[in-house]
């Protein structure tokens, strides 16, 4: 990989400024792990996590012009280590999918602090009343034939926690 300087600036012990220094580094650890280094193995199993994990879960969006839409979901459902699906309705968060595939989720674990992780995105497919859909619910409302029930795939591009860049970064 490609190694170039990159300036940082150091302080001398008394914490006065020494200026700008060069170091070389490769491109390459600066950039986020892959999904298989993050997921696979030890780091973690996002099927055990969302099954043992009780807390509160945002999903976040935007439209091909930008424009951001945030909603409280529930735990996503988790169908392989690379693949999270959502259900949801035919409101904003649907239709924004339909021009920019890309979305966030975030989930805060139930308790005190800040623990929960942030998933980072995209849409691969959908489904429309099917029954797989009505199958993963897990809550059931009284208007649950109010329009179309979408079942929305999403592969996981990357994994953080919920504070902080990550292990290794």
């Amino acid at each position: 990989s490609k190694v170039r300087p990159l300036r940082y600036e150091t302080v001398n012990q008394r914490g006065g400024y020494r200026g700008h220094q060069k170091c070389s580094i490769r491109w390459d650890d600066l950039l986020p792990k892959t999904i298989k280094e993050v997921v696979g193995g030890a780091h973690m199993d996002l099927k055990s996590y969302f099954e043992n994990t009780r807390g509160r879960g945002v999903l976040a969006t935007a439209d091909s012009a930008g424009k951001v839409d945030v909603a409280v979901y529930a735990r996503p459902h988790v169908m392989d280590q690379e693949t999270v699906a959502f259900i949801m309705r035919d409101r904003l968060m649907h239709h924004n999918l339909q021009s920019n595939p890309h979305a966030a989720y975030l989930f805060m674990e139930q308790g005190d602090g800040y623990v929960g992780k942030r998933l980072f995105l995209t849409k691969t497919r959908e489904e429309q009343d099917t029954e797989l859909a009505y199958q993963l619910r897990r809550r059931k409302y009284p208007d649950d034939k109010k329009g179309p029930l979408f079942l929305v795939f999403f592969h996981v591009d990357q994994v953080l926690p919920l504070i902080g860049p990550g292990e290794d970064a």
